[in-house]
C-alpha cells in the first residue's frame, strides 16, 4: 500500500442502490410525529423488539423514535436503538446513542461495549479503553476480552491475543471469537489448530479466521474462511459479502458480483456491499491493455494520454525487480487506475492504515489516476513504483512478510529508482521525531494498524522505509533479500534481526535512531526557527523587499531542505529573483526545488521556461520529464516537452508527447496534428506523417503548413 494525506474510512456512494442509512432517524422521526398527531396509543420496546425480529427495521425505528421521545433520558432505549442502527449500518447514529445513553449510565457495559465495537471497526485504538472500562463496570463481561484480543492479534501481538482470548474462555468456554482468535494465532503461525473444530457450524467464527488473513493479505486463505463461514451458516450475510469484496480483489469479478448481489438482495446493504456494486456497474467504463506480463486497466476517456507512460513505469520496475530479488512473476500484474477518487477508495474499502494513493491485492494494484488529484499533490510513478515491490515481496514472501518490512520495502523503493521520487519529511514527522514516537522494530506494525495519533500511518511509513534504507547503507542491498527469504519461512521480526543483522532488536533501535539523528538531527533542532523564518519571508515578500527575501531564504534553506509544498523557501526566493531580473538566480533556487522532488506543475514550467530561454534545452526536457511522472494530464506540459523533443533531434519522444496532446483534445487540433505530422516525418513514419497532416486539414482547409507538409510526404515509402 502506498499512503497519502489520511482522510477517514471510506464511506458512502450508494447512488441506484439503496438510501443513506442515516436518513432512518430522519424520517421516522416524522412518521412517529405524524402517529402521535392522529391521536394513536404509545408504543412498547416490547413491539419495537418484535418489529427488529420480523426484519421490519423502519417500522422497529419508528417505534424507538416514539419511546426515546416520551422517555428522552431512558438509557435502555437509547442503547437498544444504537444496536438496531449498528445492525443496520447507520454507525455514526448508532455512536451518536452509544454515547447519549452513557451521558445518562456511565457504567451501561451495552453501551460501552458497543461504542468500543465501533472504534473496533474503524480500527480506533479507543476501542481498548471502552472495553476496559465495560470490564470494570462487569468482570463477566467475555465479550470485552474477545474484543481486546482480536484488536491485539490485529496488531499482531499474538501474545496479548492470547492472553485475551483465554479470558474470555475462561467465562465463556464457548466464546465463538475467542476461539476464532486461537484458531487464527496458529494458522497465521503456519500451524495446524485444534481450535478450528472448536468453531463448528458457527460460520462466524470461520468469518474471523477469514478476517484476520484479510489483515495480513493472506486474500487466498481469506477467500477459504470465507467460503467456510458460508458454508456452515448459509445466510450469514455478511460472509457472503466479504467473499465478494475479497474476489473482486483479485480479480475474479464474476464470482464476486454473484456473491455481493446475494447479500445485497437479502437486505445486507453495508457501503461495501453497495459500492462494490457500483463500482462493477462502472467496469463498462474501462478498456484493458494486455502484454505477456502486465494487464493495465484505465477508464477510456484518459487511456490514450496514460497508457505510454505507465506501460513504461510497470516494464523498469519488472525489470528492476526481477534483477534486483533474482526472482521472475509467474502470472502478470494487473493495475487498474481510477480517475475517480469514489471508486478507488471502495477498492480499499475494510483496510486499516491506508490513505488513499494505491493499494496491491496479491498480482492486483489499484491506484489513483493522476487526474483525480489536484496537480502537483500526487506522484503517481513513484506509487506505482512502490506498490510493483509489494508484488514481488508478497510472492515472494507467500504473503507472510509484516506489514513494515514490505512498506519499508516499497518506500524504499521509490527512491531508489530516483532521489527526487518519494515523499519528503514532513512536519508531522518532524514532530513525531522530536517527540521520540518512532516506535521499536519488533513494535512498528501497530503504527499502521491502530494508530495512536492523528499522523502515526504517515510516520510509520516513514519509519519503515527508513529502516531499509539503513539496512542497504549499513549491511547491503543483498542484506535486504536474506531478510525476504527469512519471512518467508514465516520467522518473526525480532529472530530476522537477531540472525540476519546479527544484532538484538533492542540494539538495532539504538543505532537505527542515532542514523535518523544524524540525517534529521539539525533539522529537527532548527524547526520552531525555520517555521518563524518562513513567516517572516511570507512577510517580506508582501511588502515587495526582494533583496530580505533572497538573503533569508538562502540562510534557512539548509534547515529544512525538504520542504517543497506550498509556501517553500525555494519558490519565494526564484519568485523574488524573478522581481529583480536575475533569472539565473531564479534558475539556480527552482534547480534546487526540482532536485529535491518539488512537483507543483506550473512552478516546473516556469523552470524549464528560463531554462529554454537560456539555452539549457537538455535540462528544461529534464525538469518537463519529471512531470510527466506527477500530473500527465496536463495539455501545456506535452506541447512544451514535445517542442523541446524536437528541438534537440529527439522526435521519437516527440512523438509521444504529441500523441498524448491530441488524446486531450486540444483546442488548437489543426496545430497539434500538424506538429505530430512533423514528428513523424523526422522520424521516417511518412504514411502516419501524411495522416496526420491530412486530419490537421480536415480541421483547418486552408492551414498551409499542413498543404505543405502534405506534398512532402506524399510520396513512397514510409
Amino acid at each position: 500500500m502506498r499512503y497519502g494525506s489520511l482522510p477517514g474510512r471510506p464511506e458512502g456512494r450508494l447512488q441506484g442502490r439503496s438510501p443513506d442509512p442515516t436518513f432512518l432517524r430522519h424520517v421516522a422521526v416524522c412518521a412517529v410525529l405524524l402517529c402521535f398527531a392522529c391521536g394513536l396509543r404509545a408504543q412498547s420496546l416490547s413491539e419495537a423488539e418484535t418489529l427488529w425480529r420480523q426484519h421490519d427495521y423502519t417500522g422497529a425505528g419508528h417505534v424507538f423514535e416514539g419511546l426515546l421521545k416520551a422517555e428522552p433520558q431512558n438509557a435502555t432505549y437509547k442503547v437498544r436503538y444504537a444496536q438496531l442502527l449498528y445492525e443496520r449500518f447507520n454507525l455514526p447514529d448508532a455512536q451518536g446513542l452509544f454515547a447519549e445513553a452513557l451521558k445518562i449510565d456511565p457504567k451501561n457495559t451495552t453501551a460501552l461495549l458497543g461504542e468500543a465495537q465501533i472504534f473496533a471497526d474503524n480500527f480506533d485504538p479507543r476501542a481498548n479503553d471502552l472495553a476496559a472500562k465495560a470490564l470494570e463496570a462487569d468482570p463477566k463481561l467475555y465479550q470485552a476480552h474477545e474484543l481486546m484480543a482480536k484488536a491485539a492479534l490485529e496488531d499482531d501481538n499474538r501474545m496479548k491475543a492470547e492472553s485475551e482470548a483465554d479470558a474470555a474462555l475462561a467465562i465463556q468456554p464457548e466464546a465463538i471469537d475467542a476461539i476464532a482468535v486461537k484458531a487464527s494465532i496458529d494458522l497465521l503461525g503456519g500451524k495446524e489448530s485444534p481450535w478450528v473444530a472448536k468453531i463448528g457450524n458457527r460460520g462466524k467464527g470461520y468469518a474471523t479466521i477469514a478476517h484476520f488473513f484479510m489483515i495480513n493479505r493472506r486474500y487466498e486463505d481469506c477467500i477459504a474462511y470465507d467460503r467456510k463461514a458460508i458454508a456452515a451458516t448459509p445466510d450469514l450475510w455478511s460472509a457472503h459479502s466479504d467473499l465478494g469484496i475479497n474476489l473482486m480483489r483479485l480479480g475474479r469479478e464474476g464470482e464476486a458480483r454473484q456473491q455481493l448481489q446475494l447479500a445485497y438482495d437479502n437486505d445486507f446493504r453495508d457501503f461495501a456491499t453497495s459500492n462494490a456494486l457500483i463500482l462493477m456497474d462502472s467496469y463498462n467504463k474501462f478498456t484493458t491493455f494486455e502484454t505477456p506480463t502486465t494487464a493495465l486497466r484505465l477508464n477510456k476517456k484518459e487511456a490514450d494520454v496514460l497508457r505510454p507512460y505507465f506501460q513504461d513505469v510497470m516494464d523498469r520496475a519488472m525489470a528492476t525487480y526481477e534483477k534486483k530479488y533474482q526472482f521472475k512473476l509467474n502470472k502478470p500484474v494487473h493495475v487498474e487506475v481510477y480517475p475517480d477518487h469514489e471508486d478507488f477508495a471502495v477498492r480499499t474499502q475494510g483496510l486499516p492504515g491506508l490513505g488513499a494513493l494505491g493499494v496491491t491485492f496479491d498480482n492486483y494494484i489499484a491506484m489513483d489516476s493522476p487526474s483525480g488529484r489536484p496537480p502537483g499533490e500526487f506522484h503517481w510513478a513513484s506509487t506505482l513504483q512502490h506498490e510493483m515491490s509489494h508484488v514481488y515481496v508478497i510472492t515472494m514472501t507467500h504473503d507472510l512478510v509484516p506489514r513494515w518490512f514490505t512498506e519499508g520495502e516499497s518506500v524504499h523503493e521509490e527512491t531508489a529508482a530516483s532521489p527526487d521520487w518519494g515523499d519528503r519529511l514532513s512536519p508531522e514527522i518532524i514532530a513525531a521525531i522530536r517527540d521520540k514516537k518512532l516506535l521499536p522494530i519488533a513494535e512498528i506494525d501497530r503504527g499502521f494498524v491502530h494508530p495512536t495519533y492523528q499522523a502515526q500511518v504517515i510516520v510509520s511509513y516513514f519509519q519503515a522505509g527508513k529502516i531499509l534504507d539503513y539496512i542497504d547503507e549499513r549491511w547491503g542491498d543483498s542484506k535486504i533479500l536474506d531478510m525476504i527469504h527469512a519471512y518467508a519461512n514465516n520467522t518473526p521480526t525480532p529472530q530476522v534481526i537477531k540472525e540476519q543483522l546479527g544484532v538484538t532488536p533492542e540494539q538495532f533501535d539504538k543505532d537505527f535512531l542515532a542514523y535518523i539523528d544524524k540525517l534529521y538531527g539539525k533539522t529537527v533542532a532548527g524547526f520552531a526557527d525555520w517555521t518563524k523564518g518562513v513567516r517572516e519571508i511570507s512577510q517580506l515578500a508582501k511588502d515587495g523587499k526582494t533583496d530580505d527575501v533572497i538573503a533569508k531564504g538562502r540562510a534557512i534553506e539548509s534547515v529544512y531542505p525538504d520542504y517543497v509544498e506550498a509556501g517553500n523557501v525555494y519558490t519565494f526566493v526564484a519568485e523574488a529573483c524573478l522581481k529583480k531580473g536575475d533569472k539565473a538566480c531564479a534558475m539556480d533556487e527552482w534547480g534546487r526545488y526540482s532536485k529535491i522532488g518539488g512537483r507543483d506543475p506550473d512552478t516546473m514550467k516556469k523552470y524549464a521556461k528560463l531554462l529554454t530561454d537560456a539555452g539549457k534545452l537538455k535540462e528544461a526536457e529534464a525538469a518537463l520529464e519529471r512531470m510527466n511522472y506527477v500530473y500527465p494530464v496536463d495539455a501545456e506540459l506535452h506541447q512544451m516537452l514535445g517542442d523541446l523533443y524536437m528541438k534537440t533531434g529527439d522526435a521519437t519522444h516527440a512523438v509521444r508527447e504529441y500523441q498524448a496532446l491530441i488524446a486531450m483534445h486540444p483546442i488548437d487540433q489543426a496545430g497539434s496534428h500538424y506538429d505530430l505530422a512533423k514528428a513523424f516525418q523526422a522520424v521516417g513514419k511518412k504514411d502516419q506523417a501524411r495522416d496526420e497532416a491530412v486530419a490537421a486539414l480536415e480541421v483547418a482547409p486552408n492551414y498551409k503548413p499542413a498543404q505543405k507538409l502534405l506534398l512532402e510526404v506524399s510520396g513512397d515509402g514510409k
